[in-house]
This record gives C-alpha cells, structure tokens and sequence, in this order.
C-alpha cells in the first residue's frame, strides 16, 4: 500500500474507532482515539491497561500541566502516564473540554517524556483531518489496523496535488453570468469550489476566499457573520470588473463541523472563540490558505485584490505565489450575537474590521 493510500485508510479507521500505527523518523507509536473507542476496542487494543494518554499542548494547559516540562512546548504533543483510575470515561473527560464543567477531573496527572515526537505531533494531525479530538491511547510499537508514516500524514492534504475535477455555466442570484468549478484532491476527501463571476479581461480579479460555515452560510447563524459575508461578497465582485469567489471546505477555521459545535458549547460556558479553539486542543486557525493559491493558479491568476479584513489571507497567498496587489476592506454591520465574536477577531487574530 502507498504511503498516502495508507494515510487514507488511517483516517477512516480512526473514524471508526481502529487503532493507528505511525511511523515517525524517532520511533513507532500505535493510537487509539479516544472519541472513537469503547470498552471492547480499548480491552482489544490493550489488554495490560498500560496506555499512557497522549494530548495537544493547549489541551494540556487547560489541565494545569502546561508548569511540567514535558507539556509546556506549544504546539507539540504531551503523553499523560496512566494511572490506575484512568479509564475510558476518565480519559474521555480528558479530552473533551465540553465536560469539564459536568465531571469534576481526577487526578493528579503528570506528564512524561514523549516517545517519538514526530509521531505523536503526526497523530494530533490525524485527528484534526478526521474531525476528532485531539486525544488518544497511546502504546510505544503498538499493533494497529493500518500503519502510516508520519510524512504521509504530512503531506494528506497538500494543495499541490489539487486539480480541477468539472466546470460549469451557473447563474445565481448576484450575477446571472457565472461558472461553478470544481476542485479534488486525490488523497483528501474535501471538494473545495470556485464561482468566477464575469469574464477575465486581464486585470486582477476581485477575490473572496470563503471558509465554508455550514451554519452561517445555510441555516443563517447569528453567532458569527459568515453568511452576510458570503452574499455580500458576491454582490461586491458582481459590481467589479470581474473576480471569483472561493468557497474552501475548510469548516470551523479547519477543525470541522463536529469540532466546530463543541467550540460553540464552550463558548456558551464564557470561553471566546479563540480560547475555545485551543482548549480544544487546535490550532487558533488551522486553514490552508495554500489551497487558495493552488486554486487561483490553476484558474490561471496570480495577482488579485483580495477582499478580506484578514492579514493572514494576505500572508498565505504571498507565501504561494499569488501576488495581493489590493487588499479590500470587507466590513459588516455586528448584531447582539456576534459583536463579542467580532470583537475577538479585532483584537486577538488580527482582523482589521
């Protein structure tokens, strides 16, 4: 099996609750997610109940471990060694900030060093492409149903080997004179889409690129401004020369609509988006912006304006290649729901609203 045939089959058996084998440079590592395992597949996976607990570093600030020095490196894996009274619904609440307020946490819990680091970090990636949370039983040359490198994993979701899959004409409500296309990626499930709007007349196009938010852009969530955003982008780029709207499968900032939903549940415990985000055990903002800048390429533009209140939309297209010879301010009116969300992207990500 190839190396991202294998990378593959290890997302869908973490989604299914199998255990994972990762090959990393500094050693081998089998996990189990924890989201995804129940008491026969732990009992399978672990018969001696020796497995440590393997957590992000912002997962393990939130338990107070961040002080250890195993666990205070951010952006890096923290294994948690077992303990007696650590089981499956204890390690569950490890995981799932969501339940701290419901299940008073055991412990104390201490970290310890980190087998093969390489791998451990290449797990946390795992999860994130496979929309769980970022906790797992950890066994050191584990048996797994799949084994997987750590480089493969690294690579699953590379813009470069995005193409374009169809196109078609598609009139829609802002400007009746458009065209739909369509682009895959071999080795990740995501479909990401671009709607050109007008005819390229060899000025830069005006261009939004659009995080898809399910609850924002269909159900017409109050909670952020991502629906109003999106409508309102295509009005502006009709009333342009020309551009293109990207519209990237890149839910939830990148860690999904599942993920996505616990981090409302947070924030409704007083946790703000970003807070909410790392308690989780993610990235602030774990988006490619790289896929954009493969998309415009094959679209065949690499100077645009880009409509955006975002300086890291800016950062990622340079980084790519593409040239932001514009940027273009894109403001919306807060409402009751969103202005503390609003005023979070001001003043922690960034945002020049």
């Amino acid at each position: 099996m190839s190396d991202l045939r294998a990378a593959a089959h290890a997302l869908d058996a973490l989604r299914r609750g199998w255990p994972v084998r990762i090959a990393g440079a500094d050693g081998t590592i089998a996990v189990l997610a924890i989201e995804t395992a129940d008491d026969t597949r732990l009992a399978a996976f672990d018969a001696a109940g020796k497995a440590d607990v393997l957590l992000s570093s912002g997962r393990a600030a939130t338990l107070k471990l961040a002080n250890q020095r195993d666990a205070a490196t951010p952006g890096t894996a923290v294994r948690i060694e077992r303990a007696p009274w650590l089981d499956l619904p204890a390690a569950v609440s490890l995981a799932d900030p969501a339940l701290d307020l419901a299940t008073p946490l055991k412990g104390p819990y201490r970290a310890v060093p980190t087998f093969a680091p390489q791998a451990a970090a290449a797990a946390l990636r795992l999860a994130r492409l496979a929309g769980l949370l970022p906790a797992f039983f950890v066994l050191d040359d584990g048996a797994g149903d799949v084994t997987v490198s750590a480089d493969a994993i690294a690579e699953q979701d590379a813009p470069a080997r995005l193409v374009i899959a169809a196109r078609a004409r598609l009139p829609v409500e802002a400007a009746e004179h458009s065209e739909i296309v369509a682009f895959r990626n071999a080795d990740d499930a995501a479909e990401h889409v671009a709607l050109v709007i007008g005819s390229p007349d060899g000025t830069p196009p005006l261009v939004r690129l659009h995080s898809e938010c399910l609850t924002g852009d269909v159900l017409g969530s109050l909670k952020c401004d991502c629906g109003p955003q999106l409508h309102a982008a295509l009005h502006e780029i009709a009333d342009s020369a020309w551009g293109i709207l990207l519209y990237l499968r890149q839910e939830g900032r990148g860690i999904g609509l599942v993920n996505k939903l616990r981090a409302y549940a947070l924030q409704d415990q007083g946790y703000d988006t970003v807070d909410a985000n790392v308690r989780l055990g993610f990235d602030i903002d774990a988006r490619d912006f790289g896929v954009a800048a493969r998309m415009l390429t094959l679209l065949g533009q690499d100077k645009v304006r880009l409509l955006t209140n975002n300086p890291a939309k800016v950062a990622g297209l340079e980084a790519a290649g593409v040239t932001v010879v514009e940027r273009v301010a894109h403001k919306m009116e807060a409402n009751p729901h969103n202005r503390a969300y609003l005023d979070t992207k001001r003043d922690r990500t960034g945002h020049q609203l």
